[in-house]
């Protein structure tokens, strides 16, 4: 019974720690303190080979699946399949067929870029035969240090050592012609999706940049004294979002509303952008394009 009521105050005691490994983190001095932990388990590069990672194992291959067939327009007959591709070992070619592994240090010392050939398999018609050919090298990728296609993946500090490299390098960089050199990463706003925000007046609005090859917009939905607004920069002035509605051709009301959403709370608050549309005697799609001249 006493072994039994020990482990039972122990049952407690680590739901009581596990309690309070759920709580937040109050202080911003408390916070300072998991940076260090954060850092050991993660590393400051982890983003960067995660990345890489990814690419060589699954983007790369989604790139060939996307230009997989190629055609000669004068012979339709003719085809050209890519049925697979890799990403190899680092690896030099120093004489006629004589390929071996290569190290990053070797790549310091001799001005040499730390790379691995990109093997792809290829179907294609020859005359009126099929031909399969395997392990062909289209071209070579540089490495990026640490990665799963790095020799030094997953090493420890002995097979480091043995290498000639230091154990507290965490990688993430590239070695071309001798030169270290590492890809900067920049923090832009995300692109062709909504984002919810507040504005400088402490207002709620939902915009979106919408970016093609020629153009780039930017589109704000926003409330303002019980109403709702659109802005767009190539307008002079924010519109009533009850007008676009009306100048997309949805000119019901009912069917603003069912496009919005049935919810009292919801209707209650768009119901004064609808009747913003009556006060200004816009009820049809011509009424909008004879206004489109004042807002544009």
């Amino acid at each position: 019974m006493g072994v039994q009521k020990n482990k039972t105050l122990d049952s407690c005691d680590a739901t009581g720690d596990h309690d309070q490994l759920d709580a937040p983190v109050k202080s911003i001095e408390d916070k300072w303190k998991l940076v260090p932990a954060f850092l050991k388990i993660k590393g400051l590069v982890k983003q960067h080979l995660d990345s890489f990672d990814y690419f060589v194992n699954t983007e790369i291959k989604k790139i060939m699946l996307a230009n997989q067939e190629i055609l000669i327009e004068s012979d339709p007959s003719f085809y050209m399949r890519y049925l697979n591709i890799e990403v190899l070992s680092p690896c030099i070619e120093e004489g006629y067929n004589i390929i071996r592994p290569i190290t990053p240090h070797e790549c310091r010392l001799r001005d040499m870029s730390y790379s691995a050939p990109i093997s792809v398999d290829i179907e294609y018609i020859r005359g009126k035969e099929r031909v399969i050919r395997k392990g062909l090298v289209i071209g070579r990728l540089p490495i990026m240090l640490r990665s799963c296609k790095c020799v030094l993946y997953q090493k420890n500090e002995a097979e480091m050592a043995k290498m000639r490299e230091c154990p507290l390098d965490p990688g993430g960089y590239f070695i071309t012609r001798g030169t270290e050199r590492v890809i900067l990463i920049q923090e832009q706003i995300s692109k062709n999706r909504m984002l919810i925000e507040k504005d400088s007046k402490d207002r709620f609005q939902c915009t979106v940049t919408s970016t093609t090859q020629q153009t780039k917009t930017k589109t704000g939905v926003y409330e303002s004294k019980g109403r709702y607004f659109l802005a767009h920069n190539s307008l002079t002035d924010d519109i009533p979002i009850a007008i676009i509605f009306k100048a997309y051709g949805i000119q019901s009301d009912q069917e603003i509303a069912e496009l919005v959403g049935f919810e009292d709370y919801i209707l209650n608050c768009f119901s004064a952008s609808i009747e913003e549309c009556h006060r200004l005697g816009i009820f049809t799609q011509i009424q909008v394009r004879i206004l489109q001249e004042y807002f544009v």
